[in-house]
């Protein structure tokens, strides 16, 4: 039985990265520290989902903590490691970005730590679409160069591949980075646009449009995600030097065991859309307050996941109207509505 270790593991997407390793057959330790950036009883429903399942083992802690991850690693010796934990949220960012640093590149680096100490078969780590930031050329492609991020989320979660990247090539750590495009679906976050727009519709209350509608993302179901995370677990870089070839559009580094991997639905969708779907699903029209850009975001995201393809076989496929209907579903049955 192989064991995993999973950071952020009561979060949306932790909790169902734990499901999928459990229901295969690993053994699970998953940190999180339960943080009340949004309520806290959601966190607590989704990992008492997980505490039902005998292989997992929940810690509430830090990441950030000195020497939690150090002490952790050295007895649970970990084969695969997918590090979720951050501090989420473009907008957040701006009010409070010493969280951003402490939890993000503090928590990454604690991370690195322990690996470099007690090394794993394959790390995955996740980073984020808005490490493309001021790229205007569509689609975003791992190769290209992501030098200007426009908030100071983004400007962590690109800092930490650039961590992750060092120590790959110093110590010959096997590191994935996976940037995930508008990731959605039940047991989502409240503070994400599809969770504040149904509250919204449903409840009879206008919703912000920001940037008067003219947005677009490329919206990313949550489990299609965790099965690119699960294919992807098996297939850890190789130092160039030992493997073959760098194949043309692979992002592996020349000199580490690195590379980074786009996992988006390849399809950049309107939010005007995004929004009628969300209509559809619940039946009610949204009373639109229509505002300029906020700081910090970018007018559109959109993914090449040749790659991923390349590299498991799998590209995500579930539609938006489709993926919506099933977290109103959810949404509906959780709150009782």
């Amino acid at each position: 039985m192989r064991t995993a270790l999973v950071t952020g593991s009561a979060g949306f997407i932790g909790s169902f990265v734990c499901e999928r390793l459990l229901r295969d057959g690993f053994r699970v330790i998953g940190l999180d520290a339960m943080t009340d950036y949004y309520e806290v009883s959601l966190k607590q429903r989704r990992q008492g989902r997980l505490l039902q399942f005998e292989q997992f083992r929940a810690i509430e802690d830090y990441v950030e903590t000195p020497g939690l991850l150090m002490d952790l690693f050295a007895s649970e010796k970990p084969d695969v490691v997918v590090h979720l934990a951050a501090q989420a949220g473009v907008r957040y960012s701006i009010e409070n970005p010493r969280l951003y640093l402490e939890s993000n590149i503090v928590g990454t680096f604690e991370l690195l730590e322990a690996a470099r100490a007690h090394p794993p078969e394959h790390m995955l780590l996740a980073s984020t679409s808005s490490a493309f930031g001021a790229n205007t050329e569509m689609p975003y492609r791992e190769t290209d160069k992501a030098d200007h991020q426009m908030s100071f989320y983004a400007a962590t979660k690109k800092a930490t591949e650039n961590m992750a990247h060092s120590y790959a090539h110093l110590f010959d750590l096997p590191v994935t980075m996976f940037r995930f495009f508008t990731v959605y679906g039940p047991w989502g976050r409240p503070d994400m646009a599809l969770f504040k727009f149904t509250k919204a519709i449903l409840e009879g209350r206008p919703i912000d449009v920001y940037n008067y509608g003219d947005t677009k993302r490329d919206f990313t179901y949550v489990e299609d995600l965790v099965e690119a995370i699960r294919l992807l677990i098996d297939v850890p870089p190789v130092h160039p030097a030992e493997g073959e070839p760098v194949l043309e559009g692979d992002s592996l580094s020349p000199v580490a065991p690195w590379r980074v991997v786009n996992i988006g639905n390849s399809n950049a969708v309107q939010l005007t859309d995004f929004i009628e779907a969300i209509e559809k699903a619940t039946g009610h029209k949204a009373t639109r307050n229509l505002m300029p850009m906020q700081a910090g975001d970018v007018p559109a995201t959109w993914a090449d996941a040749e790659l991923l393809k390349t590299l498991t076989g799998y590209a995500p496929k579930t539609g938006v109207r489709e993926g919506v209907a099933r977290f109103v579903e959810w949404y509906r049955g959780y709150y009782r509505i």
